[in-house]
């Protein structure tokens, strides 16, 4: 049996694992262009993404309504 979160929390979910995964990959390749592949890449790379992250994803749960509302608009139904 398979325990599984409320649909209630699937926007927050959401926004947590799209913040997590474009802050990850954004703050690796800037990261590497800043410093190219050295010795403490990887740690300079994890501290970087955690701290972006921070910031990205109570972000993501502020614009994403608003992002909604504006693709909604601009598309047909």
């Amino acid at each position: 049996m398979s325990r599984k979160l409320p649909k209630r929390f699937a926007p927050i979910l959401f926004g947590l694992l799209l913040s997590g995964m474009m802050s990850f990959i954004v703050s690796g390749l800037t990261t590497f262009r800043s410093i190219g592949f050295v010795d403490g890449f990887l740690f300079t790379w994890i501290t970087a993404w955690l701290g972006s992250w921070a910031v990205a994803f109570p972000v993501v749960l502020f614009v994403a309504p608003l992002t909604r509302r504006i693709v909604a608009r601009v598309t047909d139904a």
